[in-house]
C-alpha cells in the first residue's frame, strides 16, 4: 500500500497555516488546493500574476483566461487580485511567499533540490523554480518515492546527493511520497529521518526504495 497523488496532496495540506502565503508548483502540488482545511485562510500565489487562487473548477466550468503557472484552468475568490509577472517575482524574491510545494527528480539528505532539468532532454526553461526556492521561507516537497529510467528499473528520487543540476542547495525542508514524510537532516553525515509512514508502508519498504540512509523519528512509533 502507498499514498495516492491526492492522498499525498492531504498530507502536505496539513503543512498550511492559517494567514499563510503559498506557492505551489506543477504536478501533484496543485492538487493542495482542493484539499485546504475549513477555517484556515491562505493566499495561494502564482507566479504568472495571480493571488488568492481558488481549486480547480468542475467539468464545463472552465474559464481558459484563468490559468495558473502550469497553464491549468482554476477559479477566482473574493480576495483574487491580477498583477505582473514582475510584481509577482517581486513577492518571491523579497521573501513575502511563507511556503513553496513543489515537485521534483531528486532531493539530497543534506537538502539539494533538482527539479528543473535532465540532461539530454528538452526543457522549456528553468521557469520560477530557482526565485521560489531561493526566496520563499520554507520549502516542501511533493513527489513519488522512486521514478522509472528507460528499462524500467527503479531509481530512488531520496538520495546522498544530487547526479541532476541543482535548483538550490540546502533549500528542502520536508519531503512528502507515497510511502511516507522525511526530513533532510544535516550535518557530517547528511540522511533523511522519517517522519511517518503512509497507510500499509513498512520501514523495510522505506529503506529499500531510498538512495540513502535513514533514521527513525523517536515521534514514530514503529520498530526500527
Amino acid at each position: 500500500m502507498a499514498w495516492t497523488r491526492d492522498q499525498m496532496a492531504a498530507r502536505a495540506a496539513k503543512e498550511l497555516q492559517d494567514g499563510f502565503y503559498v506557492n505551489l508548483g506543477i504536478g501533484i502540488p496543485t492538487l493542495v488546493a482542493n484539499h485546504i482545511a475549513p477555517g484556515i485562510s491562505v493566499q495561494l500565489q502564482s507566479e504568472n500574476g495571480m493571488l488568492g487562487m481558488g481549486p480547480f473548477p468542475f467539468e464545463g466550468e472552465e474559464d481558459a483566461d484563468l490559468i495558473n503557472a502550469g497553464k491549468q484552468t482554476i477559479t477566482m475568490l473574493p480576495t483574487t487580485s491580477f498583477f505582473s509577472s514582475a510584481d509577482s517575482f517581486a513577492m518571491i524574491r523579497g521573501g513575502h511567499i511563507d511556503l513553496s510545494i513543489l515537485g521534483a527528480m531528486e532531493v539530497a539528505a543534506n537538502g539539494d533540490l533538482a527539479n528543473w532539468m535532465i540532461p539530454g532532454k528538452m526543457v522549456k526553461g528553468m521557469g520560477g523554480a530557482m526565485d521560489l526556492v531561493a526566496g520563499v521561507k520554507r520549502v516542501v516537497v511533493v513527489m513519488e518515492h522512486v521514478a522509472k529510467d528507460k528499462t524500467g528499473a527503479v531509481q530512488p528520487k531520496l538520495i546522498a546527493k544530487c547526479s541532476l543540476p541543482l535548483t538550490g542547495q540546502g533549500v528542502v525542508g520536508l519531503v512528502i511520497t507515497d510511502l511516507g514524510v522525511f526530513r533532510p537532516l544535516r550535518g557530517e553525515s547528511p540522511v533523511f529521518e522519517v517522519l511517518e509512514l503512509a497507510d500499509g508502508v513498512t520501514l523495510e519498504e522505506v529503506r529499500a526504495a531510498t538512495g540513502t540512509d535513514i533514521v527513525v523519528s523517536p515521534a514514530l512509533a514503529v520498530d526500527a
